[in-house]
């Protein structure tokens, strides 16, 4: 996986052949289609297991500690030093099914969000449609970042810009809650 994170992101493209990732992996070519079954597959397994390496532990770690804008600065940064990778994987053939599995991952920690700025009293359809809401629009901001960003993205300033979002999401949920 490690070797289809390396090989895509040098490249740009998701159209790595399998043969060269398993050169670069000194592994088999048919252990690699046994393992995976496909490119599509190996590619968007590598992904989820570069996010659970690489980004998970940093947004678990001390969990009561980080703030917000820790995270999201974490998240960034994350992004921006494989952007090459996720960069052809959000362009390329294994897109939806990247970003369904990347939903998956973050939205657990957006409902815990959204039931913190929801406060108590709120059912949980409002719960799980505000945690919808939050994963789907993060997912389109970086989505957008990563794409179409300058050619050197600012973590800083990502997170920044995903917190003022985030402001204002607060303020409305607030407002409505004391309405």
């Amino acid at each position: 996986m490690r070797a289809a994170v390396a090989l895509v992101g040098e490249r740009g493209t998701t159209a790595v052949p399998i043969p060269d990732i398993a050169e670069a992996a000194d592994v088999s070519r048919q252990l690699v289609y046994l393992q995976f079954g496909n490119r599509e597959a190996l590619l968007l397994d590598a992904a989820l297991d570069l996010a659970r390496r690489e980004l998970l532990p940093h947004l678990q770690d001390a969990s009561d500690e980080l703030t917000g804008r820790d995270r999201a600065l974490a998240t960034a940064r994350h992004f921006a030093d494989y952007r090459s990778f996720h960069r052809a994987m959000l362009t390329g053939s294994c897109a939806f099914a990247l970003n369904e599995a990347l939903n998956g991952l973050f939205y657990p920690v957006n409902r815990q969000f959204a039931r913190r700025l929801l406060g108590e009293g709120h059912e949980q359809k409002a719960v799980d449609d505000l945690a919808t809401y939050l994963t789907g629009g993060g997912a389109a901001m970086f989505n957008s970042w990563l794409i179409e960003g300058e050619d050197r993205l600012d973590p800083e300033q990502f997170a920044d810009r995903l917190m003022r979002t985030l402001s204002v999401l607060a303020g409305a949920a607030r407002e409505q809650t004391t309405t």
